[in-house]
């Protein structure tokens, strides 16, 4: 009985090393094309590993991203002081000099507002021998509530008329040529 055991134990033995062997062995596994790849189970992890690490390295290759070239802010959108005075009272000057009239004297300041004595953001410019007008602004900010005072020279303003009340985007030209339109609704500067 002991020699059947030993026999069983050589066969058995034969038996694990073979599957042992063919687990190591390199396995063959055609590729498209023709190409072969080697593929081995449980030989060498470490070559599996580099082999994987390569063709990850190659398909998550990170790739540039494209940069885009800042866009300028729209003048609208610069702070309340910076868009006044470097970009509405200059073009409002050029445009009321093209109508053939001189701006004695324009400014901003954060004064009361004519006739209604508050407190907010006014562009007081005098035109010469024509009129002045106050734009006043109720916040520092030139989406806030407006409101345009018109008076003749050396005379006080005596309306307050809303102004720009409907619009939802305010752009520069948009005010100046409101700002015309009721200089020359008052027939101010030109004829209707």
């Amino acid at each position: 009985m002991e020699e059947n055991l030993d026999i069983n134990n050589k066969v058995n033995n034969e038996k694990s090393d073979n599957i042992t062997k063919s687990n190591s062995e390199e396995i063959r596994e055609p590729r498209s094309e023709g190409d072969t790849n080697t593929v081995s189970n449980n030989s060498n992890p470490q070559r599996n590993s580099d082999s994987k690490d390569n063709l990850k390295n190659d398909i998550d290759t990170p790739v540039k991203p494209v940069i885009k070239p800042k866009k300028e802010l729209p003048i609208e959108k610069k702070p309340f002081q910076e868009f006044i005075n470097i970009h509405l009272i200059p073009a409002l000057v050029e445009e009321i000099n093209i109508r053939g009239l001189k701006v004695n004297n324009i400014n901003l300041t954060n004064t009361n507002r004519p006739i209604a004595g508050d407190k907010c953001w006014v562009i007081n410019c005098e035109i010469k021998d024509t009129c002045n007008f106050w734009l006043s602004f109720e916040k520092e900010d030139i989406s806030s509530l407006k409101s345009i005072s018109l008076s003749k020279p050396n005379q006080k303003p005596s309306i307050i008329e809303s102004f720009l009340i409907d619009e939802k985007r305010i752009t520069l030209k948009l005010i100046i040529s409101r700002v015309l339109q009721r200089l020359n609704g008052q027939k101010l500067i030109g004829v209707n």
